[in-house]
């Protein structure tokens, strides 16, 4: 256990720090902007529904829930909570270089992180936010668990398709990779009956595009620092066994 723990943990601290610092310097002031829309009480009135966007965004957040202030206090519980999704993903990728290394499916080292990292990314940033993109404040979505069991059936069906087309040796099952690939996007991600947000289009585009090449960085870096860590650890017994030996 220790052999993945210890990849992982150093792994997350060290992409944490950086998806935190990417979202500190590029996320975090699109955000911002988005709030001045959000808490601006001059909202026009959306077309489809004739109801007011201020009373929508309202409805979306608790007025009585405790929040980070703008400056440390947001920066650290950014950084709490990248460092908590990092350890889960760390794991997550070592238990898989683990497996590939002793089923001799895949050699380690950094190259193959970063390999690990890219899919890592596609099976829970890119395709899940191909139906559900990230979202600013102020914008209408579905219910939240509703949009989490989507969520978690797309990384499923992710997951399952891109082992298929891996590792599957009959041409057939390549071929049946691509059912779970398309299935969620098939049934549909949840989205409200009436969508709009208050942030203008363009600061949108501009949050999903800062957002997924920070998510692509952290994931890659994540990839390759832990493979590169694991693939050590596994020389490091290597050379424990043949000492014995000798």
């Amino acid at each position: 256990m220790l052999k993945l723990l210890s990849p992982a943990l150093f792994a997350a601290l060290l992409a944490a720090l950086v998806l935190s610092l990417a979202q500190a310097l590029w996320i975090s002031p699109l955000i911002l902007q988005a709030e001045v829309f959000e808490s601006d009480p001059a909202q026009p009135v959306d077309a489809d529904t004739g109801h007011h966007h201020e009373d929508h965004a309202a409805h979306e957040h608790d007025e009585s829930a405790w929040a980070p202030e703008d400056g440390w206090q947001r920066h650290a519980a950014t950084l709490a909570s990248n460092l908590v999704m990092a350890v889960g993903y760390g794991l997550i990728l070592c238990a898989c270089y683990a497996w590939a290394f002793h089923a001799r499916k895949s050699p380690a080292g950094w190259r193959p992180g970063l390999v690990w990292g890219g899919v890592g990314y596609a099976v829970f940033f890119l395709a899940p936010a191909l139906g559900l993109p990230p979202e600013l404040p102020g914008t209408l979505a579905a219910k939240l668990e509703a949009r989490q069991l989507w969520w978690l059936l797309t990384a499923l069906c992710t997951a399952t398709g891109l082992a298929l087309l891996a590792w599957a040796r009959p041409l057939w099952l390549k071929l049946a990779a691509l059912l779970p690939l398309v299935l969620p996007h098939v049934l549909g991600a949840p989205h409200p009956e009436h969508a709009f947000a208050l942030a203008p289009e363009m600061l949108t585009w501009q949050f999903i595009v800062a957002t997924s090449l920070v998510n692509a960085l952290f994931w890659l870096m994540l990839g390759a620092i832990s493979a590169q860590l694991f693939a050590r650890s596994q020389r490091g017994d290597d050379v424990a066994l043949r000492g014995i030996a000798l």
